[in-house]
């Protein structure tokens, strides 16, 4: 049984700057996965860091809580304008998670945001297609809608085989920085080895998105191998923060998947 107590020291570690950026990645994912009312208000006050990363990672995680009593912090970031690109897009994908009726009224809203990486998030269901060229030209279709784009990429996702991966490797090249963002995530999501030179390549262009760098790296993590491994050393001190932060992220989730480790949230042997 976790108590209270349990949680909001949990909560501390999170919102205690002076913490390494790992300990407190370790401490919002031990939250997410006890989830309740005392995890979502210790999540929900650490939106005031200044990291842009960490709030990312904060609505992504509030998203797969899919607990709607989450919404009004969501609403509130995806509304703040003074708030990164990358946040407010995260904060949209969560609301979609949830998938109150509220939440899809206030997302209706920002269909035609300034701001291009808000205005272009979507929640997509796969294509129902097992053709690999087919669903790679829709992918790479610049005229395609992106609603249908991300429904192919979802598509080859879920085939899970290297052909379909490779395709979704050449997404890395094409389309807007969200998109190359999602298509990374979703190869973080495979891990699979054959994908690593196409994430690198996008990490190490540093004329490429923050935005899309910062998702390779956690791509790299994901995977894990020694070859993530050496890339993800190189860009520690790059000089864009959260590709930097991304990266010493991703370390630490390679370190978790080359140990014996139980778990990569264990923030509560941390505290107990």
């Amino acid at each position: 049984m976790i108590t209270e107590a349990q949680i909001k020291a949990i909560g501390k570690v999170l919102n205690d700057e002076t913490r390494p950026l790992k300990e407190r990645f370790r401490a919002l994912f031990t939250l997410r996965n006890i989830g309740g009312s005392t995890s979502i208000d210790c999540i929900s006050e650490a939106f005031m860091d200044s990291s842009a990363l960490l709030k990312h990672e904060l609505a992504y995680c509030l998203g797969q809580m899919q607990d709607e009593s989450a919404n009004t912090v969501l609403i509130n970031i995806l509304q703040d304008i003074k708030q990164e690109p990358m946040v407010r897009h995260e904060a949209a994908e969560a609301l979609g998670a949830i998938a109150t009726p509220e939440s899809l009224s206030i997302l209706e809203k920002y269909v035609k945001d300034p701001v291009v990486e808000v205005a272009e998030t979507y929640p997509a269901p796969p294509l129902n297609d097992s053709n690999i060229q087919e669903l790679q030209n829709i992918l790479l279709d610049d005229k395609a809608s992106l609603f249908q784009r991300y429904r192919a990429m979802f598509a080859l996702r879920n085939m899970r085989n290297n052909a379909a991966i490779l395709a979704l490797c050449e997404g890395l090249n094409h389309g807007s920085a969200l998109f190359k963002h999602e298509v990374a995530f979703v190869l973080g999501q495979l891990q699979n080895d054959i994908s690593v030179p196409y994430l690198a390549k996008s990490l190490e262009n540093s004329l490429e998105n923050e935005m899309v760098r910062h998702e390779c790296a956690e791509a790299l993590g994901a995977i894990g191998n020694e070859e993530c491994y050496k890339v993800l050393n190189n860009y520690l001190n790059d000089e864009k923060r959260v590709v930097k932060e991304s990266c010493e992220i991703a370390l630490d989730m390679c370190e978790y998947e080359n140990s014996p480790e139980f778990q990569y949230a264990n923030a509560l042997q941390v505290v107990s």
